[in-house]
C-alpha cells in the first residue's frame, strides 16, 4: 500500500499541488485569472509571510490554457484547478467555502460579474477583488454582491505610468490622502519643504536604488503638491514645444496621390501623352499656331469632327486615332472622379486622410490601456493620434468624444505610420495586447524617426527588459507589474492607497493599522522606517484624530493600538509592516523579548527576533533564501522584490 501514496505524491509535484493536512491554519486564497497579472499576484501570495508559512494558492486556468508569458500555472506550490466556465461547481472544487480571498482577474467584466455571483452562492463571507474596466458596471456590482468586494481596474492604475513616459516626465499624475495631495517629482523641481520621502536614487553604475538611506541624494522624491496641478504643467510645457507646423502644398500632394488608384492614373496620363504627340503633328502638318492646334486637338477628341475626305491620309489617320483617344478618355475622366469619391470617404472612414502634425503622439492599439492612456493625454491637452485595427476599437466613441482620429490601419506598415506623422511626432505609445506586434511597430516607427521616444507594453518580463537593453527602445511598461500591489492588498485586506512606478519596480503607498498586542503596539515609531524597505509618511492617532505629517512626526512618539501608519514601502517591507501590526497569534499578553545580538551587535531597533516560523526580510538580516537554493539578492530592485520583471527560478513544491 505504500507505493501507491508514493506514486500519488510523485504527481502531486509534478502537476503542481501542494498536499496539506486537515485544518491547515495558513489563509486560502482563490486566483481565477490565465495572464500575467494573475501570475503576479499568485506569486506574491506565496511568498508572503502573513502569516508565517505563506498562504494556500489555488488557481483557476482553462482547460486547454497556454501562456505565452509569465505562466500562473507553472508557479510551485499552488494547486491548479482547469475549467472553462467559472460556476458554482468549479469553485466548489476549488475550495471557496471558508477561503479568505477569491481574485477574479479574467478581462471579461460580464464573465467576472457572473463568476462573483456564482462565487456568493457558495460562500457570501468570503472576499472578492473583481478586475473590471467599465466603471458603471463596477458601481453596479459594489450593489449586487453581499460579500465583500473590490472592483479594481489595471487599465486605470497603470495608464498614468504610460503618459509619464511618454511625455518624458515624472509621473504627472497626483493622489490625495487624508488632507494632503502628494505626486513623485525630481528633488530639482520641488521645495525642500514640500518634499515627503526619499523614493529612489538613479545611477548608472548601480541602477534603482529604492528608498534609500540617503535622502539629500535622491533623485526621486515624494512631495506635497502645491500650486498648479502638475498635470497642469505638463500640458503647459507640452503646447510651448508642439508647435503645429502647417504645410499646405504636402497636404494637397497627399491628397492628389490618395484620390485615385495608380493604374488608372497610368492609363490617364497614357492617353494624354497619345493626345499630346498627335496634336504637336497636327501643329506642324496645317502649319497651325500651338494654340490653334490645342483647339482642334480638344474639339476633336472630346466631340468628333466633320470626316473630310479631301484631307491628306495622315491628316485622316491622326483624325481617327483623336476620336479612339477622346472615347477612351471620357470613360477614363469619369472612373478616376468615381474612384477619387470612393477614396476620399474611405480615407475619411479609415482615418488615413490626416493633415500633417508635429509635436502630438501617436497611440497604438485603442483597448482597455490605451482608452485611459489617450483620456489623459487628452486631460492634459496634448494632441493625440490613435492607431487600431478593429475598424470599431473599444475606445472608439471616446475617440470621437474627445475628436480624436482614429487611424485603422496595420500600425507595422510604414504607410499607416506615415498617415499618423510618425516622423514629426514627440512619443510612440504602443498599447495593444500583441507583444509581436507591438515590437514590429515599435521597429517601424524607428526607421521613420530614428531618435523617437518609444514607450512599448510587453507582456513577458524578461522579453521586456531584453528588448529594451538590445533595441534600445525606450521604455517598456508592463499593466500587470503595475497594478498588481492594489490586487494584492485588496486581496489580503491592506489598505493600498497607490502604487508608484519607478524604472521597472513599483512602490506601494499604504496605510496600516496597530492591532492590539501586536510587535509594535508601545514601540517608538523610529522602529518603523527601514532603509530600503519601508519610509513612514503620516500617523493618525487612534480615535480618528488629525493625522500627524512627516514634518511633525517624532521618531521618539510611543505607538499605540489603533494608530494608522501610513508607509511607502516595497513590498517585501510592506510585508514586515504588517506582520509587526497584526495582533498576536495566540490571547494573552505576549512578552517583549529582549533585544538579541549577533556578533557582539545588537540588531537595529524594531527587528524581530529569529525564531521557527519566521524569517524578516529587512535590513539587519539576512534575505530569504528561495525554495529552489538560489542565491538571494540584497540589492535594491534585485530578485527579492517580486515585481521586477525578471525571471525567477521557483522552488521546488513542499509535499506534506
Amino acid at each position: 500500500m505504500a507505493e501507491p501514496w508514493r506514486d500519488r505524491a510523485r504527481r502531486a509535484v509534478e502537476w503542481n499541488w501542494r498536499l496539506r493536512s486537515v485544518g491547515d491554519p495558513r489563509p486560502h486564497y482563490v486566483v481565477c485569472g490565465k495572464d500575467a497579472l494573475a501570475y503576479y499576484v499568485a506569486r506574491a501570495l506565496l511568498e508572503s509571510e502573513l502569516p508565517a508559512g505563506g498562504a494556500r494558492v489555488t488557481v483557476v486556468v482553462p482547460e486547454r490554457y497556454r501562456s505565452n508569458g509569465p505562466d500562473v500555472a507553472g508557479l510551485r506550490g499552488v494547486r491548479v484547478v482547469r475549467s472553462d466556465r467559472l460556476d458554482v461547481s468549479t469553485f466548489e472544487a476549488a475550495g471557496l467555502a471558508g477561503a479568505t480571498g477569491l481574485a477574479l482577474l479574467h478581462q471579461d467584466d460580464v464573465g467576472n460579474l457572473h463568476a462573483a455571483l456564482c462565487a456568493q452562492a457558495v460562500d457570501q463571507q468570503v472576499r472578492q477583488v473583481l478586475r473590471m474596466f467599465n466603471g458603471t458596471l463596477a458601481d453596479g456590482v459594489r450593489k449586487l454582491i453581499k460579500a465583500p468586494v473590490e472592483v479594481l481596474s489595471d487599465a486605470e492604475m497603470a495608464a498614468p505610468a504610460f503618459v509619464a513616459a511618454a511625455l518624458g516626465e515624472v509621473d504627472p499624475s497626483s493622489f490625495q490622502h487624508r488632507d494632503k495631495t502628494l505626486r513623485v517629482a525630481r528633488r530639482a523641481d520641488v521645495r525642500p519643504q514640500d518634499v515627503v520621502c526619499a523614493l529612489a536614487h538613479l545611477t548608472e553604475a548601480q541602477g534603482v536604488e529604492l528608498l534609500p538611506a540617503e535622502q539629500a541624494g535622491a533623485d526621486l522624491v515624494l512631495a506635497e503638491a502645491t500650486g498648479q496641478p502638475p498635470g497642469t504643467e505638463v500640458a503647459a510645457r507640452r503646447l510651448v514645444r508642439a508647435r503645429r507646423r502647417r504645410r499646405p502644398v504636402t497636404v494637397l500632394l497627399g491628397a492628389v496621390r490618395g484620390f485615385a488608384t495608380r493604374k488608372i492614373g497610368v492609363a490617364v496620363m497614357l492617353v494624354l501623352a497619345v493626345i499630346a504627340v498627335l496634336g504637336a503633328l497636327i501643329s506642324r502638318t496645317e502649319g497651325v499656331s500651338p494654340l490653334e492646334a490645342l483647339y482642334l486637338t480638344l474639339v476633336t477628341t472630346l466631340s468628333g469632327a466633320d470626316p473630310d475626305t479631301a484631307k491628306p491620309a495622315g491628316a485622316q489617320i491622326m483624325q481617327v486615332v483623336l476620336n479612339l483617344a477622346g472615347l477612351a478618355l471620357i470613360p477614363l475622366i469619369t472612373a478616376v472622379v468615381v474612384d477619387g469619391i470612393v477614396n476620399a470617404r474611405l480615407a475619411l472612414h479609415t482615418g488615413r486622410l490626416q493633415p500633417a502634425r508635429a509635436g502630438h503622439v501617436v497611440l497604438i492599439g485603442l483597448g482597455n490601456v490605451g482608452t485611459r492612456v489617450m483620456a489623459q493625454l487628452r486631460e492634459y491637452d496634448v494632441e493625440v493620434v490613435a492607431i487600431d485595427k478593429d475598424p470599431a476599437p473599444r475606445g472608439g466613441a471616446l475617440a470621437r468624444q474627445l475628436e480624436v482620429p482614429v487611424i485603422v490601419g496595420d500600425a507595422a506598415l510604414s504607410e499607416t505610420l506615415v498617415a499618423a506623422s510618425v516622423a514629426d511626432c514627440q512619443a510612440l505609445v504602443v498599447a495593444s495586447t500583441d507583444d509581436v506586434a507591438n515590437l514590429e511597430a515599435a521597429l517601424a516607427a524607428r526607421d521613420l524617426q530614428p531618435d523617437l521616444r518609444v514607450v512599448l507594453r510587453l507582456f513577458d518580463g524578461d522579453f521586456a527588459e531584453r528588448v529594451e537593453e538590445t533595441f534600445a527602445l525606450g521604455v517598456s511598461r508592463s499593466v500587470s507589474y503595475l497594478a498588481a500591489p492594489a490586487f494584492i492588498g485588496a486581496l489580503t485586506e491592506r489598505a493600498v492607497i497607490t502604487t508608484i512606478p519607478v524604472d521597472r519596480h513599483a512602490l506601494p503607498v499604504a496605510e496600516v493599522p496597530v492591532a492590539p498586542g501586536s510587535e509594535l503596539d508601545g514601540r517608538p515609531l523610529d522602529v518603523v522606517n527601514r532603509d530600503g524597505q519601508v519610509r513612514l509618511i503620516a500617523r493618525t492617532p487612534a480615535g480618528g484624530g488629525r493625522t500627524i505629517w512627516w514634518k511633525d512626526l517624532d521618531p521618539r512618539q510611543v505607538i499605540f493600538a489603533g494608530d494608522r501608519l501610513t508607509v511607502v514601502a516595497r513590498r517585501r517591507g510592506l510585508d514586515w509592516l504588517t506582520s509587526q501590526c497584526a495582533p498576536p497569534a495566540h490571547p494573552g499578553p505576549v512578552p517583549r523579548p529582549a533585544r538579541p545580538v549577533h556578533g557582539g551587535l545588537p540588531t537595529p531597533t524594531g527587528t524581530p527576533s529569529s525564531g521557527p516560523g519566521r524569517t524578516d526580510p529587512g535590513v539587519g538580516a539576512a534575505p530569504p533564501v528561495p525554495a529552489g537554493g538560489g542565491a538571494p539578492s540584497t540589492s535594491a530592485g534585485g530578485p527579492a522584490d517580486e515585481f521586477e520583471l525578471t525571471r525567477r527560478q521557483d522552488g521546488a513544491a513542499e509535499v506534506s
